[in-house]
């Protein structure tokens, strides 16, 4: 049995949409682009690093993750961009419910961000522990451990979610 991935199927057909659902056009690209921008520039002067934590996922929400920097979404045009370490992050992204083995990892992680930083809880799993709640092995959400200045819920959330959840959470930012 074969599933269509939910990141989106294979090429566009010559003349078809690249966006399936059609939620993203053009304009609302452009849009999203300046904005993005502008926050990144009076917040930081620079663009955003976001260090992905997964503390104990089921790997959908890695899946829409991966999907931002694909031709569709291309997270870099944005000023956005996914670094290795905590040290070079502004953001610390984390899906996946709260477990008891990476909490300390997740800890750690925040501890090794440099100021100002940010927390954005991706996915049900990462708000509240999601469908995991309750299990032995889960704590809970990422807020049991650290501040969370963000949540973006879904089950995975999209990719157009996630990046406007980032967009907003630059633009908050940006007037504080």
């Amino acid at each position: 049995m074969t599933r269509t991935p939910q990141t989106g199927g294979g090429p566009p057909n010559p003349g078809e949409s690249i966006d399936p659902d059609g939620s993203v056009d053009p304009e609302t690209t452009e849009s999203l682009s300046a904005r993005l921008e502008a926050a990144a520039q009076t917040r930081l002067g620079r663009s955003l690093a976001i260090r992905h934590v997964n503390t104990g996922s089921c790997n959908g929400c890695e899946l829409e993750l991966r999907a931002l920097s694909n031709v569709l979404y291309d997270l870099e045009r944005f000023g956005l961009r996914f670094v290795e370490s905590p040290r070079h992050a502004d953001v610390l992204l984390v899906t996946g419910p709260l477990t008891r083995n990476l909490r300390t990892a997740l800890e750690q992680a925040w501890d090794a961000t440099p100021d100002p930083k940010w927390v954005v809880a991706v996915g049900d799993c990462a708000v509240d522990g999601g469908v995991f709640k309750g299990s032995y092995a889960v704590l809970g959400g990422t807020g049991l451990s650290i501040p969370v200045d963000l949540t973006i819920s879904g089950c995975p959330p999209p990719p157009a979610r996630i990046l406007a959840g980032l967009r907003s959470l630059l633009e908050a930012n940006a007037r504080t």
